[in-house]
């Protein structure tokens, strides 16, 4: 798997370009990077990378929210800002332009507009949070409840080595509308559970994250003048579709669909849809 050096650390990543140096292509597919959520890794979108890798570059960074294998440095930054600077440094460094950035579950896509806008040429938003919704869910509050006491983090996550916790609606199941397979379950939380310095990384993720952080994020997403696509799951019940309204409402050229059969894991849930979506949205701006 490429990886890269970075200011925080060493950044993991795919690119379907494989036969280019460092990832860098040709310029002659469009360019498709996907951003995963809290806890997740590439993997979660291994689906549609599959749907669209016939007709579009597709690049997916495995960021430090969770999943990651390789810590980053004590002395990374490692709030929503911050990890959405790693995601403009890891543009910048891999030299991606004019990129349709989509984004899943977590909401660090939503801090690049205003910082990078010269590599972003479209947004697309599915499942996440947003606005006031932080933390969102049961799912979320548990998580940051858990991150503020000594050795609640290590405690909570042992839940997942249970694969009947993990389905209920109250974890992993509530965001989903078809259930997960608990070997990819497994994957995701390997990391967390089996290394201290990774859990360090979520931890300073979800303390340093605050309430009013995608509020000021919206702030700079209504002066994001570019073609935007809010995507929310049909049954999401963690991500609430009033949200989603709410995004492409000021997003100054947004458009919202929902994707049926699906929760907040649209990628998962229904990634033919999803592709479909993708696919008429970047047509429609070529």
């Amino acid at each position: 798997m490429p990886e890269i050096e970075l200011s925080a650390g060493t950044i993991e990543y795919t690119d379907t370009d494989t036969d280019t140096d460092m990832g860098t292509g040709d310029g002659a597919r469009e360019t498709v990077v996907l951003v995963h959520g809290l806890a997740f890794d590439e993997s979660v979108w291994d689906a549609l990378v599959a749907e669209l890798r016939e007709d579009f570059r597709v690049v997916v960074p495995v960021l430090p929210l969770g999943s990651h294998r390789r810590p980053m440095r004590p002395s990374a930054d490692l709030s929503a800002q911050g990890v959405a600077d790693l995601l403009a440094e890891f543009l910048d460094r891999l030299d991606l332009r004019a990129v349709t950035l989509v984004q899943n579950d977590a909401g660090t896509a939503q801090l690049l507009p205003g910082v990078r806008d010269e590599r972003i040429a479209r947004l697309v938003l599915t499942s996440c949070e947003a606005l006031d919704n932080y933390p969102p869910g049961i799912q979320g509050r548990t998580l940051l409840a858990a991150s503020r006491v000594p050795g609640g983090l290590f405690l909570l996550l042992q839940s997942f080595r249970v694969p009947f916790l993990v389905s209920m609606r109250s974890s992993l199941g509530g965001m989903t509308a078809h259930g997960i397979p608990y070997g990819r379950v497994r994957r995701w939380y390997r990391p967390l559970l089996t290394d201290r310095a990774v859990r360090r990384d979520l931890a300073r993720f979800l303390r340093s994250t605050r309430k009013d952080t995608y509020l000021r994020a919206a702030e700079r997403l209504r002066h994001f003048d570019r073609p935007a696509l809010v995507a929310w799951g049909a049954e999401d019940r963690m991500m609430p579709h009033k949200t989603g309204r709410r995004l492409a409402e000021l997003l100054p050229r947004g458009r919202y669909v929902e994707i049926p059969e699906a929760g907040t894991l649209v990628p998962m849930d229904n990634p033919a849809a999803l592709a479909q979506e993708l696919r008429r949205f970047v047509e429609a701006d070529a």
